[in-house]
């Protein structure tokens, strides 16, 4: 990943992806594609809607990169590629940005329904932080949109940003799964054909939260669902969800692009006995965290890859609680080994939090001398830090997790003598809302607090989680000069400037600690041998970002 060009911007590389796809291995395979693939992820599926907080951390992003399609994608390297199936986009001014985004005629959802500029006009109210009753993840990007310009049912729609908020990462925007169908809030809440649209653009505040309500909630993923409220715009479709939280996908034959090569695909969400299940050969394919699973023993007929994500493991400070002073939560990082842990993982230490998805030349502007007062335990420090004051904490993390379940361990013997008790406080259910509901102290985990990467694989667009207000900043860290860094980044493209805004950045996160970032999250993909056209992708999409193309030998 080094020297790659920071927040990975825009590159629509059609024929580098198409070559991945092509000459993994489907030409050449002469032997018929069984009808169905087990993929097994590390997050959870508890909705899908991945655009909500809890969303975003879960593993819906690798599950329905190809059922919630968009004007882009992101390709193995977690570059943005266009999605022409889908649409186009056409920039039509630069000060101020303006984008013409036009739909395929063909474009429909496989209940029938066309996708429309209605469903962009939900995702820009949803996410742009102008109506705080959505529980959206992030408002990187959209935040910076003046205007859109969409007539009801239309397949066109003008995308203006405001004056001097030209996003970088524009690309980023109305991309595979931040498009949700817009109709099916307008069916349950009696609005008729395009009433979304209306209320947003006619700012109709009691309909608006009405609006936000469903769109929290109505994609809640349980064994119950009703389907008709989860239509697909890509080429698969949910079918059904097992008992176990298993999603299984089918081919959607309303999907006007190349069809899928592989029937159905059975999305498997995190188990303790992963290892069992591969023994078994239940699953032919799976993306997890590296060393999530401790130690994994492969079969002979599997193959195994290990890469970086974009994401930052990292400690997330509660925003209430014992660690709500600042003292607290720089004791806990004083006496946190970093260096053990990144050890541990076989990674130096990460130090960025703004810069955090890419590994580039700026990766080191916010690594300030403060960084060596937080290099290894310390619990000296800590202890003068609380002024000799006794602290419990409590630290999160989803679990099973062999690898945080160590790190918590090594801060539990490195923060006791300064009078520091860590608890693990570990669920297969902890996540971002834990860390909300004061369940815990402190979360262990990715971007957004995603067990998998979480990262956007854009260092401007993961930066938000620290911005204030953002649905991501789970610390709800709040400092007004760090918000106009993360605003100005957002629009910035000149070297000189992005390296001085983080190495201004760095001394005031280092200051405050609302997190405090352990070391790039690794990730760990297998496959069986029969698989073809599987390849890593280090965002929060993994492995998924082309399952239509997968195909196993039988």
């Amino acid at each position: 990943m080094a020297h790659r060009t920071r927040a990975w911007r825009i590159r629509v590389t059609s024929a580098i992806v198409a070559a991945v796809v092509g000459a993994s291995g489907l030409s050449s395979c002469s032997s018929d594609a069984a009808d169905s693939i087990d993929y097994a992820i590390d997050g959870t599926l508890p909705t899908y809607n991945t655009n909500t907080v809890t969303g975003a951390a879960s593993g819906g992003a690798q599950a329905f990169a190809r059922v919630l399609t968009g004007f882009n994608y992101h390709g193995p390297d977690g570059q943005i590629v266009g999605d022409h199936d889908f649409g186009t986009i056409a920039v039509v001014g630069r000060s101020p940005l303006v984008l013409d985004y036009e739909l395929k005629p063909e474009a429909v959802y496989s209940d029938g329904k066309p996708i429309t500029c209605d469903d962009m006009v939900l995702a820009w109210a949803a996410q742009s932080g102008r109506f705080p009753t959505f529980d959206a993840a992030s408002r990187a990007g959209y935040t910076d949109i003046a205007t859109i310009d969409c007539t009801p049912g239309q397949k066109k729609a003008r995308v203006s940003f405001a004056q001097d908020r030209a996003f970088t990462d524009y690309g980023q925007l109305f991309a595979a799964t931040s498009l949700m169908p817009s109709h099916v809030i307008a069916d349950e809440l009696g609005l008729g054909d395009g009433g979304v649209t209306r209320a947003v653009l006619g700012n109709d505040g009691p309909a608006i939260e009405r609006i936000a309500q469903v769109w929290n909630t109505t994609w809640n993923l349980t064994p119950d669902l009703d389907l008709k409220h989860f239509p697909s715009s890509g080429p698969y479709r949910i079918e059904s969800v097992t008992g176990d939280g298993a999603v299984v996908l089918v081919a959607n034959d309303k999907w006007w692009g190349t069809k899928p090569v592989t029937a159905k695909i059975t999305v498997w969400p995190r188990r303790p006995d992963l290892q069992d299940r591969v023994n078994e050969g239940a699953y032919d394919v799976v993306d997890i965290a590296a060393g999530s699973a401790g130690t994994l023993n492969l079969p002979d007929d599997y193959t195994r890859s290990d890469s970086a994500s974009a994401g930052v493991e990292q400690l997330i400070f509660a925003p209430q609680g014992p660690l709500a002073p600042v003292p607290a939560r720089r004791a806990v990082a004083l006496c946190t080994p970093r260096d053990v842990i990144a050890r541990n993982a076989s990674v130096p230490p990460a130090n960025s939090r703004l810069n955090a998805a890419a590994e580039d030349a700026y990766s080191g502007a916010e690594a300030t001398p403060q960084v060596n007062d937080f290099a290894a335990g310390n619990p000296v420090a800590a202890r003068a830090a609380l002024g000799n004051q006794p602290l419990t904490v409590r630290i999160g993390y989803q679990s099973p997790n062999a690898r945080l379940a160590a790190a918590v361990g090594a801060m539990a013997k490195a923060c006791a003598p300064a009078g520091i008790t860590v608890q693990d406080a570990a669920g297969e259910n902890v996540g971002p809302q834990a860390l909300r509901d004061n369940a815990i102290d402190v979360l262990i985990a990715s971007t957004g607090g995603a067990t998998g990467s979480g990262s956007s694989g854009s260092s401007a667009i993961d930066a938000y989680t620290l911005y204030s207000g953002d649905g991501n900043n789970l610390p709800r860290y709040a400092n007004e000069r760090i918000d106009g860094i993360i605003s100005t980044l957002a629009v910035t493209s000149d070297p000189k400037e992005i390296a001085r805004l983080l190495a201004e950045a760095g001394p005031i996160l280092w200051g405050d600690m609302p997190t405090l970032p352990l070391y790039r999250q690794q990730r760990t993909l297998l496959a069986s041998t029969k698989m073809y056209a599987v390849s890593a992708n280090p965002t929060r999409w993994g492995a998924g970002w082309n399952m239509d193309r997968w195909k196993l030998s039988q």
